[in-house]
């Protein structure tokens, strides 16, 4: 049995940092990152203003990572995942495989959105958003203005479309709250929803 979940969210807003510790509670579970999709920054297209647009689909290979989502699908258990005891998983819950996907732009992307068992997407305000973006070092690196210039308008615009879609159910999470309150949340969640298929 396979169960799919897809986590989106703002820049910075802490996806990487959830998916990978609830990939360690969590039975017989595997991550795809759309951050592994990108172009190389040559394919990139460039807007007037000089800003690199990353903030796009079509900066990334997403044919490639729809491939990669349908293979693991295929055969979750050749796809290299690690079975290990999960803390706290009931018996029952052995024989199903997870795949999260995390990324930034995938409730936006029509061929993945019969996929998802569960969606959440990660939240923060402008201010803190700035902050965190500021604080880590990109290649090629941000050039100045590009926060409010590219990012943060793409995050809204995206951000409105999935509000305005009544289609797709989604669970906005509070990207302010701690790591632990958020996978706290999160891994219940799951495990409920896991719970319900296995009934």
């Amino acid at each position: 049995e396979i169960f799919t979940i897809f986590s989106n969210r703002v820049t910075n807003g802490g996806k990487t940092t959830l998916a990978e510790k609830l990939k360690n509670m969590l039975p017989n579970c595997d991550i795809i990152s759309q951050d592994d999709f990108f172009k190389p920054e040559s394919e990139v297209e460039t807007d007037e203003r000089g800003f690199k647009l990353y903030d796009v689909l079509d900066a990334l290979y997403m044919d490639e990572m729809v491939t990669s989502i349908h293979n693991w699908m295929k055969s979750p258990a050749s796809s290299g995942v690690e079975t290990q005891e999960p803390r706290n998983t009931c018996d029952n819950l052995k024989n199903v495989y997870i795949l999260i996907v995390e990324g930034f732009l995938l409730y936006n992307y029509e061929p993945l959105n019969e996929l998802w068992n569960r969606r959440y997407f990660l939240t923060l305000p402008y201010e803190e958003c700035k902050k965190r973006r500021s604080t880590r070092v990109y290649q090629p690196p941000d050039t100045p203005g590009y926060f409010d210039g590219h990012v943060w308008p793409m995050y809204l615009k995206y951000k409105n479309e999935l509000e305005e879609n009544a289609s797709i159910q989604v669970d906005y999470l509070d990207g302010t709250k701690s790591q632990e309150e958020l996978l706290s949340y999160v891994y219940s969640d799951i495990i409920e929803e896991l719970n319900k298929l296995r009934e």
